[in-house]
């Protein structure tokens, strides 16, 4: 499937609000029950004139079958640079990003079911961080799976893993837009938020089943490894990486 060409990445930081304003309103904040076998880790990497961004590809398992996280078995991962062409803006970063994003997902031969990026979704002052606006490019499920606040109040999770406090709009404080989660015991928690195409609940459920014993969910950790330089377990037995 081709991308969505939504909007020029050259833009002043003005147009850019505009842009995610406009495109806030064409989100889809709700699951509807599609069948998940892969799912897919997203990072980016800046350097001081290139992004580079990793893609890693899992196969995933009904998670009713076995212990979360334990039966994803790598399948595919890429990486691709682009030229940065948007300044350091926080709350933009999606516009320094997404062309390298862009430019991994074409390398790809196993497009993903699902998405998790190392960023947020719709915890965003505008609602439209990396993983919504990705979305919408991709036109297929995305969360954003943050290891910070960016935008929102909660309460403290518990300490073991599972728990969760929900994260709430600072505009509107009965609005729920995230859970901060509690990935293993006693490790600082996540902040996880619906990107597209999915609600609070799955994107929780989705993070939770592909954490083992990491805090980070298994895609999104590896595809910040392989961003990094190493190399993916991949090849014909598909060895399981736990």
């Amino acid at each position: 499937m081709t991308p969505h060409n939504l909007h020029p990445w050259s833009l002043s930081p003005d147009e850019a609000v505009k842009i995610q304003a406009a495109l806030r309103g064409r989100l889809v904040l709700t699951w509807d029950g599609r069948p998940v076998t892969t799912v897919a880790g997203v990072d980016v990497s800046l350097g001081e004139a290139h992004a580079r961004a990793a893609i890693v590809v899992f196969r995933y398992p009904d998670p009713s079958t076995g212990t979360p996280g334990q039966a994803l078995v790598p399948i595919e991962g890429v990486m691709a640079d682009a030229p940065l062409v948007f300044p350091y803006i926080p709350g933009l970063l999606s516009f320094r990003e997404g062309p390298a994003v862009l430019a991994a997902w074409e390398k790809l031969q196993n497009k993903p079911d699902l998405l998790m990026f190392d960023g947020q979704g719709i915890a965003h002052p505008r609602g439209m961080g990396i993983a919504s606006q990705m979305g919408l490019w991709l036109e297929r499920p995305t969360i954003g799976v943050a290891k910070s606040r960016l935008y929102g109040r909660h309460q403290a999770p518990g300490p073991e893993r599972g728990d969760f406090a929900e994260l709430y709009d600072e505009r509107d404080l009965k609005r729920v837009i995230g859970v901060v989660l509690r990935t293993c015991q006693k490790v600082n928690p996540l902040y996880v938020s619906p990107g597209h195409l999915i609600d609070v609940q799955k994107s929780k459920e989705f993070v939770l089943n592909c954490c083992a014993g990491y805090r980070l969910p298994e895609p999104t950790r590896w595809a910040h490894r392989v961003a990094g330089g190493e190399k993916l377990p991949v090849g014909p037995s598909q060895t399981r990486l736990f």
